[in-house]
C-alpha cells in the first residue's frame, strides 16, 4: 500500500461509523418513510472538504473533523436533509435550471427541502435556509425560489445537491471504498420509495408532509392515460364551439327581401381551429422537446383537426407556424419561460383560434385571468416537473403528461 493509501486509510478510520449508524437510526425513527433512502447512503471519507455533503451516487462525503463536531441528532437531521437533496434528484434539475449558479441553487434548494423539514423540528442548524428567509411563501419548489435568493451557500450539501461533481467523486468507489449506486438504481430507489410514502399517507393521514406526498404522487406512474383525457377534452371544447351558432353580415340573409332596405344578418357556425403554444425555454431539453412533437401529431391525429397553427414559445414567440404534421414544426427559443405570453399571442391570431392548447414542463407564471373567447388546455410533462411545482390556473383545463 502506498503511503497516499495509508494515509487515506487512517482518515477514513477517524470516522466514527457507530455515530453515523445510530445518526441514521435516530433519523429514520423521524421519517420511516425514508428508511430505504437513508440506508442507501454510505459514509465515505472527503478530508479537507471542510462540509458532510452528499454526492451523485449517494454516498455521504464527510470531513471527519466536521463530521466529529456534530452531535448524533444534529448529524441525523442533516442526514435527512441531504437525503432530501437526492431523492427529489436535485443535481439533475441543477443542471437545468441553474448551471452557473451553483450557490444560489444550493439555497434555493435548501429551503424547498427545509420547507418540508420545519413542521417535523428537522431542519438541520447547519443548513438553516427557509422560504420566509428570502421573503417568500412557502409550498413551492427550488426552480421558483432561485429568482429571488442572492448570497454564498451556508452549507455545501455536495454534488448531490448543484451537481458539480468535486475532486475525488469520479471513481466507482470512493476513498474508504464507498461504492454508492448508479443511476439506474437510484431511479429504482424512488420509484420504491414514493410507494412508501403514498403508503404512509394512507396508514397514517397527516404524518407526511405535503411536499413530500405532492412529490411521491409526481413520481408513482399514472393509472389514467392522460391520452384519452387529452382527447375527451379537445373534443369536448371543440363540439361546444362548433355548435354555436352567431350572426354575421359577411353574408346577407336570404331572407332580406321582404325587409326592403334593411339588411338582415345570416347565420353562421364557426369552424373550430386549434393553436397549440409549445414551451421552448430552456428548463425543456431534447428528450421533452422530442415529446412536444409526439404531442402535436397526436392532438392532430386523434382530436381529428386537419392543420393547426403552432406557437414556439419561451418569454417571447419565436415561431407561429400552421401545420399539418410535426415535421412541419419549428421549435425555436431556450430562453426564459412564460406561457402566458404564448396564450396572449395565440388569443390575438386572426381568425381567433377556438382552443389553445400548452404543452410545457410548467416551470411558468401564469396570467390571472382567462383570455376572452379562448379555451385553454394544459398539457404538463411531470418528468422534470417538481413535487410542489405550482399546477396551471383553475380557469385552464390542466392534463398531467407522464412517461
Amino acid at each position: 500500500m502506498t503511503p497516499a493509501n495509508h494515509e487515506a486509510a487512517r482518515r477514513a478510520a477517524d470516522l466514527d461509523h457507530r455515530k453515523f449508524a445510530a445518526s441514521r437510526l435516530w433519523a429514520v425513527a423521524k421519517m420511516p418513510y425514508l428508511a430505504t433512502a437513508l440506508f442507501a447512503a454510505d459514509l465515505d471519507p472527503a478530508p479537507g472538504t471542510g462540509t458532510v455533503g452528499v454526492d451523485r451516487r449517494w454516498r455521504v462525503r464527510a470531513d471527519p473533523e466536521t463530521f466529529a463536531r456534530l452531535s448524533t441528532d444534529e448529524l441525523g437531521r442533516l442526514l435527512v436533509h441531504l437525503v432530501s437533496h437526492l431523492v427529489r434528484d436535485h443535481a439533475a434539475r441543477a443542471e437545468v435550471s441553474a448551471p452557473d449558479a451553483a450557490d444560489r441553487w444550493n439555497r434555493a434548494a435548501d429551503a424547498e427541502v427545509n420547507d418540508d423539514l420545519q413542521p417535523l423540528a428537522l431542519v438541520p442548524a447547519a443548513a438553516p435556509d427557509l422560504p420566509g428567509r428570502f421573503g417568500l411563501e412557502p409550498g413551492h419548489v427550488a426552480e421558483e425560489y432561485l429568482r429571488e435568493v442572492r448570497g454564498d451557500r451556508l452549507w455545501d450539501c455536495g454534488s448531490g445537491c448543484d451537481g458539480k461533481i468535486r475532486p475525488g467523486e469520479g471513481a466507482e468507489r470512493g476513498t474508504g471504498g464507498a461504492a454508492g449506486i448508479d443511476p439506474r438504481q437510484a431511479t429504482a430507489l424512488r420509484l420504491g420509495l414514493a410507494a412508501e410514502i403514498h403508503r404512509a399517507a394512507g396508514r397514517e393521514p397527516g404524518s407526511v408532509p405535503g411536499g413530500w406526498l405532492r412529490w411521491a404522487e409526481t413520481v408513482l406512474p399514472s393509472r389514467v392515460d392522460w391520452r384519452r383525457v387529452l382527447a375527451a377534452e379537445l373534443r369536448r371544447q371543440l363540439a361546444a364551439v362548433a355548435g354555436a351558432v352567431d350572426y354575421t353580415y359577411r353574408r346577407p340573409s336570404r331572407r332580406a327581401e321582404p325587409a326592403g332596405p334593411v339588411i338582415l344578418p345570416s347565420l353562421h357556425r364557426p369552424i373550430p381551429s386549434v393553436a397549440i403554444v409549445c414551451d421552448t425555454s430552456g428548463s425543456m431539453h431534447a428528450q421533452l422537446l422530442g415529446r412536444v412533437l409526439a404531442e402535436v401529431d397526436g392532438i392532430l391525429a386523434r382530436v381529428g383537426v386537419r392543420d393547426a397553427r403552432v406557437l414556439a414559445v419561451d418569454t417571447a414567440v419565436h415561431a407561429v407556424r400552421r401545420v399539418s404534421s410535426s415535421r412541419q414544426v419549428e421549435l425555436a427559443g431556450g430562453g426564459g419561460t412564460d406561457m402566458g405570453v404564448g396564450i396572449a399571442a395565440a388569443a390575438a391570431l386572426r381568425p381567433r383560434p377556438s382552443i389553445a392548447v400548452v404543452l410545457t414542463d410548467g416551470y411558468s407564471p401564469w396570467p390571472t385571468e382567462a383570455p376572452k373567447g379562448l379555451r385553454v388546455v394544459v398539457g404538463v410533462f411531470t418528468q422534470r416537473r417538481a413535487p410542489s411545482s405550482p399546477m396551471p390556473p383553475p380557469w385552464a383545463r390542466a392534463v398531467l403528461i407522464d412517461e
